[in-house]
């Protein structure tokens, strides 16, 4: 019986294969890496040699990775997180006090801001760093250390905490109020869908037990508070968020025809909610690790005093 370790690749393959992968081109990897295509071609037949098995799918001059490429690559980027985390450590550069962080924009104004001053007693000397950007950055292209992200979760391989769940509420003008009498009634006028997700209307509808169907009429937009606008500027019925909907209603700008509560019973993953997300290897950064450890312990569910 064999038991020996199958033999690694060459560090330099294994490179050139993730840029690659990247790329989704041999000549774009070339540039990127300063080599020939032909040395990059070299490498990746290397690599499929020592592997025994394809790696990518060629049509004409495309190529696309196949399902063992796409697995192979994901443990490529934590090998590589690591190795980096390594240099950092032992060239003093782990030590820093900078903290990228990106949130999306409405977690980052409706929660993050007011609070960020209680981190800044934890931890005063951090240089924190706040961008904002709808859509999971890229960690290392874009060189931040840790995310607030808008979803549903399942963003493999990173760490994922759920902060709070984004409940929402079926709001819409009294005027599109009037003509919706009931759930079957929302198929007959414009829905508005938030870019990031395809199925949270759908999920919605389901659970109030009408059938969704495509609507040519139906708008998406990127960010919740383009969506909100919309809504009161009577483009269509609008998922606002709880804390949105309240102030909406209470002045009657506008109205819930269906309740407060019609996620209320949905199942948890159709739920979407705001998470915490970064590379494994980051938690080693100290002050990110402390930066995570106080974004955890906040109570986000609890509304925000001002001047408190």
């Amino acid at each position: 019986m064999n038991t020996r370790a199958p033999r690694l690749p060459s560090l330099n393959a294994l490179r050139v294969f993730h840029t690659v992968v990247r790329h989704r081109s041999f000549r774009s990897a070339a540039d990127e890496l300063l080599v020939s295509p032909q040395a990059v071609s070299q490498q990746i037949k290397l690599l499929e040699d020592t592997l025994g098995l394809e790696l990518f799918e060629r049509k004409g001059r495309a190529i696309e990775p196949n399902e063992q490429a796409i697995l192979l690559s994901h443990f490529i980027q934590a090998g590589f997180d690591e190795i980096a985390e390594g240099v950092r450590r032992v060239t003093k550069v782990g030590h820093r006090n900078r903290i990228n962080v990106n949130a999306s924009p409405y977690f980052a104004t409706r929660y993050l801001l007011d609070r960020i001053a209680r981190f800044r007693e934890i931890l005063p000397g951090a240089d924190l760093r706040l961008t904002t950007m709808v859509d999971l950055p890229d960690f290392i292209a874009d060189d931040v250390d840790v995310a607030i992200q808008w979803g549903f979760g399942g963003w493999k391989p990173y760490d994922q905490t759920l902060l709070l769940r984004d409940l929402k509420v079926i709001c819409c003008t009294p005027e599109f109020g009037v003509r919706l009498n009931s759930p079957a009634d929302l198929l007959e006028v414009p829905l508005l869908h938030p870019v990031l997700s395809d199925t949270l209307w759908a999920n919605v509808l389901r659970h109030l037990g009408v059938e969704p169907r495509n609507s040519p009429h139906d708008l998406r937009f990127q960010d919740a508070a383009t969506m909100r606008r919309a809504t009161l500027a009577g483009l269509g019925v609008g998922l606002i968020s709880t804390i949105d909907a309240a102030e909406d209603l209470k002045i009657g700008k506008l109205v819930a025809p269906f309740g407060l509560e019609v996620m209320a019973g949905m199942p948890e993953a159709e739920i979407p909610g705001f998470y915490l997300v970064l590379p494994k290897s980051h938690r080693r950064v100290r002050p990110v690790s402390a930066f995570c450890a106080w974004v955890a312990s906040e109570d986000w569910e609890r509304p925000e005093t001002k001047g408190a």
